[in-house]
């Protein structure tokens, strides 16, 4: 029994798209070829967005999935995957759409309620699978409805809370859901709507005032406030005017507020009733006839010297009849001067300041706008200076400069002169700053500054400040003489000078070691100083500068120099002749030396010709002994293979000249005459050794 899967199918009938509430069904087909006609068992099984939704066993080719009823949960993607006998085939996907969504449920937790409570209401969508989202609407008449969106990710009911307002009577919601599809968003229909009834717990307040509705200043007038209310618990009632709290009761329904009426009462008032969460306003415009105009302050002057006199009168346009008072302003309360219309005085300067004059009118009380008097004292003579103290200035540096005047009343006019040009004009208190920046080589004089004050005494002129203007120094250079190199005990002088710079300069002479050693220094005034260095020695050799410095303090330094101190000319002739008596010495005692050793070795011969030998040598040989320099003389010893025999003088006999003659090369050295070394070398040297018959 041989059989293989060519392919497994998947449809939908009657369409992919389906409308909700409609019936659907989900087909798996399995084709398959066989060998021959057997029975073959199937296992179909079905899922939807990768989940089993269905399965069944047949050894028929196809399985149905049926959906009776289709909902909005039921859109997705099917595919179906067959397996017989151990082999296995999977379907391609389908997308099924189920348009529309169900019809959601809306219920309300109240069906009556106050103004300033809450509605909470509860929408579901029964047959819908999460994610969901729900609208809520509150819907009054001859208005916009009010939505409200909730997102829900695990439920398919949503709840929310209403507040009701003032003003608020008969209020309906609804609500409707929304889904996310493949093409986009998906919205069921709207619920059924809820009616809410909504009662005031108290009425809109009333506002009236009294006696009458025409008020003049001076009237008493009163505000009586009151409202009704539906429960007697927590209620305010409040006044205001322009934003200002008049007064205020609790637990009452009604308020009352009176004073004595001024043209300032006149203006808006707000009587507000409150009740937790709800209030409720009502406004009243108020307006209070001017019994009288304000009153007047005149001034004689309002700008005078010291010691003037002033006149201050008060009066009302067209009104006589009032108690005038003139007052002084100040920051701890208005001064009473006197009460009268006019006031005469001699000022002085602490009579500055602003006046006001008041009137009464039926217990009315009205005030002038202030008048500001300013009385002066003359200033005296400016002083100008420079700010840092000293009257100098760097080249290159601004000059700050300040005028003071000790004496004047404020505000005084500064202005600051360089020779005959205006440079500025300050306005202050006591004393004023200028900063020149403009400081040029010729710079050296010419300041002053005027000052003057509303006084009528004029201007005053400080003296003229002479400015000392310091250049500061530049390029500095060291010389010497001799330049280079200097005898041993002769003098050296040392110049150091600068191409620019104000005098005094500082000049200082320092030498290079391992630290900075300051020689010599010296306050000049000239551009330029020597200083002698008197009986140089070997040890002043060495790298020397000089440094340049003045009242700009900004040191400059010089290029160094070198400076080598050799021997005079008769120190080293002194030396010379020293040397070559030396070498003379030493040449001679090597002529001396020389001499004794080779009239030594003559000596030595003439003892070997006297020595006795043994008629059966052979061989001989003259061995070599070591002397005083490591050098070596011609005596010796002469050995055989008997005995050894000195050679002296005592060997002498009568057969000495008819003894034979043998001769016989030695080594010996030779002296250098300068250091007296050791050296090898190979002379032939013949010493007579006679045989004798002893």
């Amino acid at each position: 029994q041989v059989f293989t899967f060519n392919r497994v199918e998947i449809r939908v009938q009657p369409s992919v798209k389906v409308k909700n509430g409609a019936p659907v069904s989900i087909i798996c087909h399995a084709d398959i070829s066989k060998n021959t006609d057997f029975q073959l068992k199937h296992n179909f099984t079905i899922f939807k967005d990768g989940k089993l939704v269905f399965m069944t066993v047949s050894d028929k080719e196809d399985a149905r999935y049926e959906i009776p009823v289709a909902k909005s949960s039921d859109t997705g993607d099917y595919e179906c995957t067959v397996k017989a006998d151990g082999k296995r085939s999977v379907s391609n996907s389908i997308y099924v759409w189920v348009a529309g969504m169900t019809k959601p449920i809306l219920t309300a937790d109240k069906k009556e309620v106050l103004e300033g409570e809450v509605v909470k209401l509860r929408c579901e969508l029964p047959e819908e699978v999460p994610p969901l989202e729900f609208f809520f609407r509150k819907i009054k008449t001859n208005s916009a409805p009010k939505e409200k969106r909730v997102p829900e990710q695990n439920q398919n009911f949503s709840e929310v809370e209403y507040y009701v307002e003032e003003g608020d009577d008969i209020l309906q919601f609804d609500c409707f859901g929304k889904r996310q599809v493949r093409s986009g968003w998906e919205s069921s229909q709207h619920s059924n709507r809820t009616l809410v009834t909504v009662k005031e717990p108290f009425t809109k307040p009333t506002l009236i005032t009294g006696p009458s509705g025409n008020v003049t200043e001076g009237d008493q007038i009163e505000f009586e406030c009151s409202t009704v209310v539906a429960q007697m618990r927590d209620i305010e009632i409040i006044l205001q005017k322009n934003r200002t709290i008049l007064n205020s009761v609790r637990d009452k329904t009604f308020l009352k507020y009176s004073t004595v009426a001024t043209q300032e009462d006149s203006g808006e008032y707000l009587c507000k009733v409150e009740q937790g969460a709800v209030s409720k306003t009502t406004k009243l415009n108020v307006f209070v006839s001017e019994l009288f105009p304000k009153p007047t302050l005149s001034a004689s002057m309002t700008k005078l010297d010291e010691n003037k006199d002033l006149i201050l009168s008060c009066s009302i346009n067209g009104f006589r009849r009032a108690n005038f008072s003139i007052v002084r302003k100040s920051s701890g309360g208005d001064i009473l001067l006197k009460n009268s219309r006019v006031l005469p005085m001699k000022v002085n300067v602490n009579d500055t300041g602003s006046y006001t004059c008041k009137a009464e009118v039926k217990r009315i009380v009205k005030e002038s706008k202030p008048v500001r008097i300013n009385v002066y004292a003359p200033v005296s003579k400016p002083t100008l200076s420079v700010v840092s103290g000293s009257p100098e200035v760097v080249l290159g540096n601004p000059l700050q400069l300040i005028c003071h005047s000790v004496m004047g009343t404020p505000p005084i006019t500064f202005t600051f002169y360089k020779g005959d040009e205006v440079k500025k004009n300050v306005t202050n208190d006591t004393y004023a700053v200028f900063l020149d920046e403009d400081i040029g080589l010729n710079d050296n004089g010419g300041y002053k500054c005027d000052a003057r004050n509303n006084h009528s005494s004029g201007v005053k002129t400080s003296n003229i400040l002479n400015v000392t203007v310091i250049v500061p120094i530049r390029d500095a250079s060291l010389g010497s003489v001799p330049y280079g190199e200097v005898e041993v005990g002769s003098d050296t002088a040392f110049l150091c000078s600068v191409k620019e710079g104000s005098w005094p300069i500082d000049f200082k002479f320092f030498k290079k070691t391992d630290h900075e050693v300051l020689l010599h220094e010296v306050r000049e005034y000239s551009d330029r100083t020597i200083w002698h260095k008197k009986t140089m020695k070997r040890k002043d050799t060495g790298t020397y500068y000089c440094m340049a410095s003045n009242r700009a303090s900004v040191d400059v330094r010089s290029r160094p120099i070198t400076i080598s101190v050799i021997l005079a000319a008769w120190h080293k002739g002194v030396i010379a002749a020293f040397v070559l008596t030396a070498i003379a010495g030493a040449g001679a005692v090597i002529l001396w030396w020389f001499l004794r050793k080779k009239k030594k070795a003559k000596g030595s011969s003439m003892e070997m010709s006297g020595s006795a030998l043994a008629p059966n040598l052979t061989s001989e040989k003259l061995t070599r002994q070591p002397s005083d320099g490591n050098y070596y003389s011609g005596s010796g010893y002469i050995e055989d293979n008997e005995n050894h025999m000195k050679s002296t003088d005592e060997t002498k006999g009568p057969d000495l000249e008819s003894a034979e003659v043998d001769y016989t090369e030695v080594e010996v050295s030779t002296l250098d005459p300068h250091r007296a070394p050791e050296q090898k070398g190979t002379e032939t040297v013949y010493s007579e050794i006679r045989k004798t018959n002893n």
